[in-house]
């Protein structure tokens, strides 16, 4: 059994559910049938976040608006897909969840307090939608389909807006999938979305469709996860800034990893974690192109060579913008022991990551991209030093193999942005990794030359 994930894109319209269903079709053809994960349409999730934000601020009709906007984009695929008796009975279920919805709509609205518990309830019924449609869909083809509501599967803690698998209660729950494919039953389930033991929906964060599909596979014993998107894999760039960026047809788990933290927008970051653990294999595909090759991603990917034979080093150029830095000065920090140990425990304290670190005898420099708890954070580092905070910065991530066994890495990094100003530079953690800070207007800059100094060949 596979999984294969299709995003918000891929399900964006009634030719998406069309091609989709050719794919799953496709898939049943060489193997047991599919796990099948699914988004929901896109830009429906923007819609669903923005109605929440609108009654919180005392407007419910622009809220019920974003509501009926996207009913109505179910009802032309549903009307496009099935005969008009089955069209019917799949709009009354969508309107169903549809009214819940409204009702926790007119809550918020009324109390004027929008919880990231509500948050969570009004963003997860985008998936609930979609999978219904692509469900009844396959069901008229002929196929033989189970769907399964993930919010059963899925067992989280209560951290709402961002939560942590239960992966013994998951587990358990998901030995049912593996069952139903060895009887001929594809499974369509909901990516995003799982809940509490006590039944509260939650999700797993923005993207987390991609974490899902991971998850299930990884509980239910899959052999490969597919991350079916609209693009053709992962690439040693992003398109949008360099436009002769190049597909990457293999990848190792860390290598992919780095690309999907700092800042490759293929794949969550979280997706690959399970998948290493048990040593399964990741493809990303284009639902629109499927016969482009992909990226395959897993433990031990073969070498890639440039036009002189050798093996290439850089697997590819990354960004991340809308980054915080924090410069912390302190005579306190020179030849003390526990200092970083406080400042790591602010961060802590205040449930913020950090994605870059350097340190010197009596500073520290950090960057974070998420400024929700940093009036807090900035009040806490006071007791520590001096604190700077400049905000618009991007990390530019050099992403490759075997640094410290190839002299001369670093020196090519730096050549190739000789004209722009580095302010932070990590290295040396990771053996597949150079990191380092500029602003934000250089940022594509400091890609593209980047890229023509390592692929241009």
């Amino acid at each position: 059994m596979i999984v294969m994930k299709f995003g918000g894109t891929s399900v964006g319209s009634k030719e998406r559910f069309e091609q989709v269903y050719g794919l799953i079709e496709r898939a049943r053809q060489r193997s047991a049938p599919p796990l099948v994960v699914v988004s929901a349409m896109s830009g429906v999730t923007n819609a669903l976040i923005e109605s929440a934000n609108l009654a919180v601020r005392r407007d419910l009709e622009g809220a019920l608006n974003q509501i009926e906007m996207v009913r109505n984009k179910h009802i032309d695929a549903v009307k496009g897909l099935l005969s008009k008796e089955k069209a019917d009975l799949l709009l009354a279920d969508l309107n169903g969840h549809l009214a819940e919805l409204e009702s926790v709509l007119r809550g918020i609205n009324y109390l004027g307090e929008l919880s990231k518990r509500s948050i969570d309830a009004v963003s997860s019924v985008g998936e609930l939608l979609s999978s219904r449609v692509l469900a009844e869909y396959a069901t008229a083809r002929g196929m033989q389909v189970t769907w399964l509501d993930a919010r059963k599967l899925v067992i989280t803690d209560d951290n709402f807006g961002k939560a942590n698998p239960d992966w013994k209660e998951i587990e358990k729950r998901a030995a049912q999938i593996a069952e139903l494919s060895k009887k001929g039953s594809t499974v369509i389930t909901q990516g995003f979305i799982g809940s509490t033991a006590d039944g509260v929906t939650t999700t797993l964060g923005r993207g987390g469709s991609d974490y899902s599909a991971s998850i299930l596979g990884v509980a239910a014993g899959a052999k490969c996860i597919e991350i079916w998107t609209d693009v053709d894999g992962m690439m040693t760039a992003d398109p949008r800034i360099v436009k002769n960026a190049l597909p990457i047809s293999e990848a190792s788990f860390q290598e992919a990893s780095e690309l999907a933290y700092f800042g490759a927008k293929v794949l969550h970051p979280l997706t690959i974690k399970p998948a290493v653990e048990k040593d399964i294999p990741v493809k990303v595909l284009n639902t629109m192109r499927p016969e482009s090759e992909g990226t395959l991603i897993q433990s031990k990917p073969s070498a890639v060579f440039d036009k002189d034979g050798k093996a290439r080093s850089v697997c590819a150029i990354a960004s991340k913008k809308n980054i915080t830095a924090l410069f912390i000065s302190s005579p306190r920090m020179l030849m003390a022991h526990g200092f970083l140990a406080k400042v790591f425990n602010v961060f802590d304290k205040n449930k913020t990551p950090i994605d870059l670190i350097a340190t010197s005898e009596v500073s520290v420099s950090l960057t974070v991209d998420s400024t929700e708890n940093l009036e807090a954070i900035r009040e806490d580092l006071k007791e520590l030093g001096e604190l700077q905070v400049l905000h618009n910065t991007a990390i530019v991530t050099v992403v490759g193999r075997q640094f410290r066994e190839r002299s001369g890495i670093a020196g090519e990094v730096f050549s190739a942005l000789k004209d722009v100003n580095i302010l932070v530079i990590s290295g040396g953690a990771s053996e597949i990794n150079l990191s380092f800070l500029v602003m934000a207007e250089d940022s594509d800059r400091a890609v593209q030359q980047l890229h023509a100094h390592f692929f241009d060949d």
